[in-house]
């Protein structure tokens, strides 16, 4: 007998979808019975909170809308620090969850397992919108739009909640064959297009923040073609890594936390910003103070000036970059911009041979060389997890992504994303089939990070996942010691106990090996070459370069 359940999982896979994450529940069981008579893949995690990492993951890593499967009450409220995550970084997701029984609904107090006043508006904090679906005959539909306004520019989480009985009730709905989610149109305003071209034509040190909409709106290639038209130096957000080619002559790659990279930018006279707020980060801290006029262009209108007067230009940026640069004309050789006597190309160069200075002189050798281990053993089309730890506070500005992907939990910040992201982006690429590369990725993630995700192990072992894991163990929270002992002089519950994580992945069935800092690569590649996950554990204390917007 088909049931409300059968309607959603036909719903997804007639729109696409392939994986669904998830974990079983009481309310739920109706979209599990259904599952059993569908094509869809399940990957059941261990906690909510890492399964939406993971959906996050797979569709960062595919393109494609991760779908998370959710229970009732304490099953959905756990997901809510992994959907943060996928709203600040825009990325596409539909979520379902049950429900108690309609009866149950309206704030009284049943006594209902699992219930909740308004169980949708803790998750108003973290998703585009949502939904409540109260008859069976509404799930196709709901789904349907859900997906689309997932999908549609500034893309994002969408909410969807079904009560237990009209999941498991018998339907008369026919079985769903079609189903069609497109992109809601975000081009930019002309005259807005018009007025940028003016400034940019008019522009004598023109540059560019790349952040991750860039990204999100796949305008790559319209960025390298503004860029070399401008001859514009480009800087890549930690969400934009990847975005602009590292060893492109105009690249200032990713040291947007350094002040020399700030300074550069204060002097543009035209700055353009793709897809970011000028947040804290990107701002290095808001000690950025631009003396030039702002191009901003984002599709969530809430960011356009948000931090700095400009012209906002709300759009998807893909649309937005390929209509400014059809917009443009190539310079002319003699009317490249002049930063003052240098040319842009010079500037970027110089920049750079100084941020490598500053570094080379503050006892970082072990930091550099370690970086630069991973990064030579990572194969150049490999895509990449990492939590929020020293290490990827590192990648952030040091990480060339090459042909692979950069993914990290910049957007909300929360621990424990690397490892089940990394999962999802696994699956999904084995799943979708990735082109001409493996499946096998990369998490990384500090002993305190790693905690948070521990049990995914099972997961990882369950389903054979090709990802090896990254654990730089330093016996606490790193970077939050490094914070109080630079600002009190000592650090207060930062230590922590943790276990010998080589024998508990093993206890999980899962190869593991213990090596020094200098052996981290070919450890790395031992385990690229391997079936199914495996970790690898680096006991050693790694610091961070020197704060440049404390300086003076």
């Amino acid at each position: 007998m088909r049931n409300g359940g059968d309607l959603v999982v036909e719903t997804l896979e007639a729109l696409g979808a392939k994986t669904v994450f998830g974990i079983p529940g009481q309310h739920a069981l109706g979209l599990f019975d259904a599952m059993g008579r569908g094509n869809l893949h399940f990957v059941s995690s261990r906690v909510e909170n890492n399964s939406a990492f993971a959906a996050d993951g797979y569709s960062r890593a595919t393109g494609e809308v991760g779908v998370l499967f959710l229970s009732t009450g304490p099953g959905a409220l756990t997901s809510l620090a992994g959907l943060q995550e996928a709203y600040a970084t825009g990325v596409p997701m539909v979520v379902v969850a049950s429900q108690i029984p309609l009866d149950g609904l309206g704030a009284r107090r049943k006594g209902m397992l699992h219930q909740l006043d308004d169980q949708k508006a803790s998750a108003a904090n973290v998703t585009k919108s949502q939904r409540l679906i109260q008859h069976a005959s509404g799930i196709p539909s709901a789904i349907q739009d859900a997906w689309t306004e997932a999908i549609s520019s500034p893309q994002g989480p969408v909410w969807i909640e079904i009560p237990q009985n009209v999941l498991l009730d018998p339907i008369m709905v026919p079985p769903v064959e079609d189903a069609l989610a497109e992109a809601a149109d975000n081009p930019p305003r002309v005259e807005l297009v018009r007025e940028a071209a003016k400034w940019l034509a008019e522009a004598k040190r023109p540059a560019i923040i790349a952040g991750g909409g860039t990204r999100r709106g796949h305008a790559e290639k319209s960025l390298l073609s503004l860029a070399e038209k401008l001859h514009a130096p480009v800087i890549c957000t930690p969400g934009g890594n990847g975005a602009f080619p590292w060893t492109h002559e105009l690249s200032l790659q990713s040291w947007i936390e350094d002040q020399y990279m700030t300074e550069l930018l204060e002097d543009a006279d035209v700055l353009i910003v793709i897809g970011s707020s000028l947040g804290e980060v990107t701002s290095n801290y808001f000690t950025f103070e631009p003396r030039g006029r702002i191009i901003q262009i984002d599709a969530e209108p809430r960011v356009l000036e948000s931090n700095r007067p400009g012209l906002g230009i709300r759009a998807d940026a893909g649309q937005a970059l390929a209509a400014l640069d059809e917009a443009l004309a190539a310079a002319p050789a003699d009317a490249r911009p002049d930063w003052h006597g240098s040319s842009a190309e010079s500037m970027v160069k110089e920049t750079l041979v100084k941020v490598k200075a500053r570094l080379e002189s503050q006892d970082l050798a072990k930091e550099l060389k370690f970086m630069a281990d991973i990064r030579e053993a990572v194969p150049s089309q490999m895509q990449t997890f990492w939590d929020m730890t020293i290490s990827a506070y590192w990648a952030w500005s040091c990480w060339d992504a090459r042909e692979g992907q950069f993914h990290s939990a910049q957007g909300a910040g929360g621990l424990g994303f690397g490892f089940p992201a990394a999962i999802g982006g696994a699956v999904g690429l084995e799943t979708t089939g990735k082109p001409g590369g493996s499946a096998r990725v990369l998490a990384v993630s500090g002993d305190g990070s790693a905690m948070y995700s521990i049990s995914e192990l099972a997961t990882a072992k369950q389903h054979n996942v090709p990802v090896t894991w990254l654990i730089v163990d330093d016996g606490g929270y790193g970077i939050l010691r490094e914070y109080m002992v630079g600002a009190f002089g000592k650090a207060t519950a930062t230590e922590l106990a943790r276990p010998d994580f080589v024998k508990l992945a093993e206890a999980f069935g899962v190869p593991a090996v213990r090596v020094a800092p200098e052996d981290v690569g070919d450890a790395l590649k031992a385990g690229f070459a391997a079936d199914g996950p495996n970790v690898v554990v680096v006991e050693t204390l790694l610091k961070m370069f020197a704060p440049t917007h404390l300086d003076g």
